[in-house]
């Protein structure tokens, strides 16, 4: 029996700062990114965002090849500063209107959207007011959904509040690999991961305030999966119990993240790793980050191999020499599919949403006008294989989505790594399918039955 149901979402994804460029058009405002890839040395190359594909001036021949493919839906988000220049406040017509435009497109060609409000173009204006570390952050957050769901909300039924703030928080806030490219401790990062849970629940609040049409809400966080080494039941245990707590005190984990969101709390394990640097919260807080969700998205890539220690701890094993891995440097971990959704699953018992998976390939356009990227069939044939028998265990998942639709501008990497269905050449922003986009187009006519 095939396991993916005739509702099966299968879709693509992309992100507002990755590929619509258009920065300084229509009324649109500066975002943290704006200045950290116009600061030398931040990107790859010094490369910006200031074009990337274009998709703000050529949507509607992206929502074409969207259709070619056969997408039945495509996960975009919108551009906080594209809509409210200042962060908050006077709204930019121009920049709904572009909204508007793309969600009319979609609908006209069949394919259903599927909206991000944040994947992490922060207004550089709020930044300045001291961005997520400013508690009226969760404030600002409500008014842009606010916003957003009052002008979209009549056609738009699908809406995840924030993309993965274990990133945008612990490489913006942390590290500084990331915008805004700030190194703050510990500390200060949790702080801002409180205000960002807060906003979260009062983003999903807005939604179900004022949504016009029935909305299904979610959120993308980051899927960090550990996988058993061995099928051993102290091993599995060991995997399990290392993707639902907090094993260190970094911001890399899910509990820390989902705990509050769906259960109402901060973890125990969190509270003990962090110590004095956890965050002050209230009954009131978590109430407010406990909102009803329908689904549970995860953007899943990789994962890493854990058994039981001989203490009764969990041990990380060494991958063997010559694994496989991406042109990122990412591993090709296909069993991550299985493990992450069901560990999840197994804690939250939401319908999970994979929200974003894929690969960078080396990808150019050959000889013969084609791009060939067998690498990236054979990846994506493993991973929903994996995906399938842990539906076939009784995970409900609801739809799959692949990162991403297009080439574009992937951070601090620049245009180094290739993530697209669809190639771009960046110079003359001529659009090519790759045979993996065919091959997905296969895949989503025979919903997943010859996987």
């Amino acid at each position: 029996m095939n396991p993916f149901p005739d509702r099966f979402v299968w879709g693509a994804a992309a992100a507002s700062y990755q590929v619509e460029g258009a920065v300084h058009e229509d009324g649109r405002g500066p975002s943290v990114w704006d200045v950290f890839c116009h600061t030398p040395g931040k990107i790859w190359r010094d490369e910006n965002a200031d074009v990337a594909c274009d998709h703000y001036h050529r949507y509607r021949e992206d929502v074409a090849l969207m259709k070619e493919i056969g997408l039945r839906a495509y996960r975009f988000s919108v551009a906080w500063p594209r809509v409210l220049p200042e962060g908050t406040g006077q709204t930019n017509d121009a920049g709904l209107a572009f909204y508007d435009r793309l969600v009319d497109a979609l609908l006209e060609n069949g394919i259903t959207p599927w909206v991000t409000l944040f994947h992490w173009d922060y207004p550089l204006a709020l930044h300045h007011r001291g961005g997520w570390l400013n508690p009226a952050s969760v404030d600002w957050f409500a008014d842009y959904t606010r916003v957003v769901v009052d002008r979209l909300s009549d056609r738009v039924a699908h809406w995840m509040t924030l993309n993965e703030p274990q990133c945008f928080v612990g490489l913006g806030y942390g590290t500084g690999s990331h915008a805004p490219g700030l190194q703050l401790p510990l500390a200060e990062q949790l702080l801002a991961v409180h205000h960002v849970l807060l906003a979260h629940g009062r983003g999903v609040q807005v939604i179900r305030e004022r949504a016009r049409a029935k909305p299904s809400v979610g959120w993308a966080p980051v899927g960090v999966s550990r996988f058993p080494a061995t099928d051993r039941a102290e091993d599995v245990q060991a995997a399990r119990t290392a993707t639902q707590e907090v094993g260190e005190a970094t911001l890399w984990d899910n509990a820390w993240f989902g705990d509050p969101v769906v259960l109402g709390r901060y973890p125990e394990s969190g509270l003990r790793h962090y110590g004095a640097a956890a965050p002050k919260a209230t009954a009131a807080d978590f109430r407010i980050m406990k909102q009803p969700l329908d689904f549970y998205g995860v953007n899943i890539y990789n994962g890493l191999p854990v058994r039981a220690g001989a203490d009764g701890g969990i041990e990380e094993v060494r991958r063997p020499e010559g694994y496989p891995i991406t042109m990122y440097g990412w591993p090709v971990v296909p069993a991550c599919l299985y493990w992450a959704p069901t560990f999840l699953y197994e804690r939250y018992g939401l319908p999970l949403v994979v929200t974003e998976n894929g690969m960078a390939c080396h990808d150019w356009v050959s000889l013969d006008g084609q791009v060939h990227d067998p690498q990236r069939i054979d990846f994506l044939h493993r991973y929903l294989r994996e995906l399938r028998r842990a539906m076939a265990d009784g995970v409900d998942v609801r739809g799959y989505f692949q990162w991403s639709i297009l080439d574009n501008f992937e951070w601090q990497e620049g245009y180094k790594n290739r993530f697209g269905l669809v190639y771009v050449d960046y110079e003359s922003q001529r659009r090519v399918l790759k045979d993996s986009a065919r091959w997905y187009a296969q895949v989503i006519r025979e919903n997943g039955a010859s996987l």
